[in-house]
C-alpha cells in the first residue's frame, strides 16, 4: 500500500507515468468511466476548500466510483475531540481510498501511519499541496512541451504558501530550472529553501519589484496572500494587494509566458487578464481533475 504525502514521494520517471495516464483520461475519458466502480473515496477535509475537494470529488465520479467525507471539522467527530489516528482508523472501514486536508503540519502523515487505505494529503497547514504541484507539473509540461529548461518567477506570499514549497522541492530534480522569488520581505521564501537551492547549485535571485523581472520569465506562477496564515490582522491588511497582475504588466512579458495560480483568487490577478492566451489558471484546475483522477488509479492499483 502506498500514499502521497509530498511530490517527492514519486520519482521523475513515475511521475512521467502518471502524467502519461493523466493525459490518456484527458484524451480518452470513456476508457475510465468505469474502472473505479465499486469504490469508495473518502474525502476528510478538517480546513475549508472548494477547488480541492470537489477537484478530488469530480475525479473519483468521473472513475465510477462514489465519495463520501466531511468538508469541515466541526462536521466531523473531530469536533468532539477525536484524534486524527482514531479518525482514519474507522474511515479505513469504510472506504478505499481517503483524501485529507489539516490545517495542521503533518496531520495526513500521522493519518498514514494508521490508516488501512491510500492516504492522499490534500494540504497541510504552511507545508506541503502534493497533488496542487502535480497538477502544476503537469499544466507546465502539458502547456510549456516539457519540464525543464526555463524561468519560472513565483510571486506573493513565499513564506506561508504550501504550494509554492511544494512546487519549488519538486522542480529542482528537473534540468534547467532557475527560480525568480517576487515578494515583500516580509513574506520571502523560507530559508531552509533558499539553503537547499544553494546546496544543489540552483540559480535563484531575490526580488521585490514584479515589473523588474517580468521579461526574463517564462512562467510566472502568481499566489495570493493568505489571511488564514497571519497571527495578525495588520500585517495581512498591509501585505494582501501588494502585487496586482494586470495587463499593463502583463505587456512586459514574452509572448509565449503562461501565468499560473492555483486559486483561489483574490485580488492578485486582475480579471482582465483573464482572457489574454497566456493566462492558464483555469486550465490548470481541469488538468487538476485529470491529475487526481489518474493517481487515485495508481494507489488503487487500478492503472493498468
Amino acid at each position: 500500500m502506498r500514499h502521497l504525502m509530498s511530490p517527492l514521494d514519486f520519482s521523475v520517471e513515475e511521475l512521467d507515468q502518471l502524467f502519461d495516464l493523466a493525459s490518456d483520461i484527458e484524451h480518452t475519458p470513456e476508457k475510465y468511466a468505469h474502472t473505479c466502480e465499486g469504490k469508495i473515496l473518502a474525502t476528510c477535509f478538517y480546513e475549508p476548500s472548494t477547488r480541492t475537494r470537489l477537484s478530488f470529488e469530480s475525479a473519483m465520479t468521473r472513475l465510477g466510483g462514489k465519495v463520501i467525507g466531511f468538508a469541515d471539522a466541526n462536521s466531523s467527530s473531530a469536533a468532539k475531540g477525536e484524534s486524527v489516528s482514531d479518525t482514519i482508523r474507522v474511515v479505513s472501514c469504510y472506504a478505499d481510498i481517503c483524501a485529507m486536508r489539516h490545517p495542521k503540519e503533518g496531520a495526513p502523515m500521522v493519518a498514514a501511519t494508521k490508516s488501512l487505505i491510500p492516504v492522499i494529503n490534500a494540504g497541510d497547514g504552511g507545508h506541503q499541496h502534493p497533488t496542487q504541484t502535480l497538477t502544476d507539473l503537469m499544466t507546465i509540461r502539458s502547456l510549456n512541451g516539457k519540464l525543464g529548461d526555463f524561468t519560472i518567477g513565483l510571486c506573493g506570499d513565499l513564506k506561508f504558501g504550501r504550494t509554492v514549497h511544494s512546487l519549488i522541492n519538486a522542480l529542482v530534480r528537473y534540468e534547467g530550472i532557475r527560480f525568480v522569488f517576487i515578494s515583500p520581505q516580509e513574506l520571502r521564501v523560507p530559508d531552509y529553501i533558499t539553503d537547499m537551492l544553494c546546496e544543489k547549485g540552483i540559480p535563484y535571485t531575490e526580488e521585490i519589484r514584479l515589473e523588474t523581472v517580468m521579461p526574463d520569465l517564462d512562467l510566472l506562477y502568481m499566489t495570493r496572500v493568505q489571511k488564514e496564515r497571519f497571527f495578525n490582522e495588520e500585517d495581512y491588511v498591509r501585505l494582501k494587494d501588494f502585487y496586482i497582475l494586470d495587463k499593463a504588466k502583463l505587456s512586459l512579458a514574452k509572448e509565449n509566458m503562461l501565468v499560473l495560480h492555483p486559486l483561489p483568487r483574490v485580488n492578485e490577478i486582475s480579471v482582465d487578464v483573464d482572457e489574454d492566451p497566456r493566462a492558464a489558471y483555469f486550465k490548470q484546475a481541469q488538468y487538476g481533475v485529470y491529475v487526481r483522477m489518474a493517481l487515485i488509479l495508481t494507489l488503487l492499483g487500478l492503472a493498468k
